[in-house]
């Protein structure tokens, strides 16, 4: 059985983005089928739509979080703040283990960017498989430390 970090990053060889790659590790958990995982998470690559902001991978595990322990009330004050507590905490693990949460610094481009070719150069350029997995690495463990109850039904 595939660890979800490896499922991750799985996807991405296969061709999918960075948010998608992660999302999809998680489809099962999320009621979700690949396609509709996939479709979810299709504008955050590249760091939304090629515009190298915020890294695919991460916002890819911030679906996932929100689909599992998201608000769905405006005055759900506790929950919300609960869930942007623990979005910055994640996101302070994930700095530290890739150095930005921003896909220029991580990618080393500085402008936005079409989608590039997947070749094996690409694939070897890239830190983005490592990011796949270990972003769905903080989401599993994320999970396991709430022994998975969501907020809401899911399937």
């Amino acid at each position: 059985m595939l660890t979800r970090s490896k499922q991750a990053k799985q996807y991405f060889y296969m061709g999918y983005n960075c948010a998608q790659s992660v999302a999809m590790a998680f489809c099962d958990l999320m009621g979700m089928d690949e396609s509709a995982a996939a479709r979810l998470a299709s504008p955050f690559g590249g760091g939304m739509g090629c515009l190298r902001e915020t890294c695919g991978a991460f916002t890819g595990a911030l679906l996932v979080l929100g689909r599992l322990y998201g608000y769905d009330s405006p005055t759900d004050d506790a929950l919300k703040a609960q869930l942007y507590a623990d979005v910055r905490t994640l996101a302070a693990e994930f700095t530290n283990n890739a150095g930005s949460l921003i896909c220029r610094d991580l990618l080393g481009e500085a402008a936005a960017s079409t989608p590039s070719k997947r070749t094996a150069e690409y694939y070897a350029s890239r830190p983005c498989p490592n990011l796949v997995a270990m972003a769905a690495g903080l989401v599993e463990a994320y999970i396991s430390a709430h022994s998975f109850e969501t907020h809401h039904d899911v399937g």
